[in-house]
């Protein structure tokens, strides 16, 4: 049996640039040791499957090469954008039925904006092994499902080094490290880094602007704030809290579209 593959360049608009993405639309759900395989050969930071419901609702979930999880923005985006440009369907709103409950996805303007739920941080203590790891230490610590360390500039974040070889007996599942400093382009920048995950530092991490946006909301005293993620790919996100909820808008690029061959024996009975 064959199913199709997209691969997706989210947060950007520009080819090569955010977190990439791959996206797989199905007609039936497949066994879950098919759906993790999958993200293992793909071998990117997150592979989303989805399935048509009804009207304008998805059911969507997502897997690491390691484990399935419970919230990621960029293959949330670039699923929206699949359905939107690469598909026959023609909505201004979708629907994604998750394990983070019900997700949406509009379109604005040249943008998708995501309706995520707000996760703000608390303070919290840094377990050792996370402090032996960076190569400075930041100010102020907090966690929410993720640490997040504050930092005094973004020359911190720019130039900080965090030891993925430290960190590789550490669990966070499914959390991972946030890092982040008042921007000089933008409110803020932040980078985020996965312990013991095929890919260590993600390009562009939507799920961590669940926790970002209250904090630096609350910060910087204003709702509509303007995030720049400054890995190697670099990406860009507009987001705005509103109450409990965390819109966050970005821009994607197609990047691939292919075909998988499986076994027949695939589908989930």
């Amino acid at each position: 049996m064959q199913i199709d593959i997209y691969q997706i360049d989210a947060f950007t608009n520009k080819l090569f640039g955010g977190n990439p993405a791959a996206v797989c639309p199905l007609k039936k759900w497949l066994k879950d040791e098919i759906l993790l395989n999958i993200a293992k050969e793909n071998n990117l930071a997150e592979t989303a499957y989805f399935i048509h419901k009804q009207d304008n609702v998805f059911h969507l979930c997502w897997f690491t090469p390691e484990i399935e999880i419970d919230l990621c923005g960029h293959a949330t985006l670039a699923s929206a954008y699949v359905i939107l440009n690469c598909l026959d369907y023609d909505f201004e709103t979708i629907i994604f039925e998750t394990m983070s409950g019900e997700l949406k996805v509009s379109r604005s303007d040249k943008f998708l904006e995501m309706d995520f739920p707000s996760r703000p941080p608390k303070p919290s203590e840094l377990p050792e092994i996370i402090k032996t790891s960076l190569s400075k230490q930041p100010s102020e610590i907090y966690k929410s499902r993720d640490y997040m360390l504050v930092y005094d500039s973004e020359d911190d974040i720019k130039n900080l080094k965090v030891s993925a070889s430290i960190l590789e007996g550490i669990n966070l599942d499914p959390g991972g490290i946030i890092v982040t400093a008042k921007g000089n382009r933008s409110d803020f920048v932040s980078r985020f880094f996965t312990p013991g995950a095929a890919v260590f530092e993600d390009p562009v991490t939507g799920s961590a602007h669940c926790t970002l946006v209250p904090f630096w909301a609350e910060r910087l005293n204003k709702n509509e704030l303007h995030a720049r993620q400054i890995s190697e790919r670099k990406g860009e996100l507009f987001c705005r809290l509103q109450d409990s909820r965390v819109f966050i808008k970005g821009m994607a690029v197609k990047y691939l579209k292919g075909e998988i061959e499986l076994p027949r024996n695939s589908l989930r009975l």
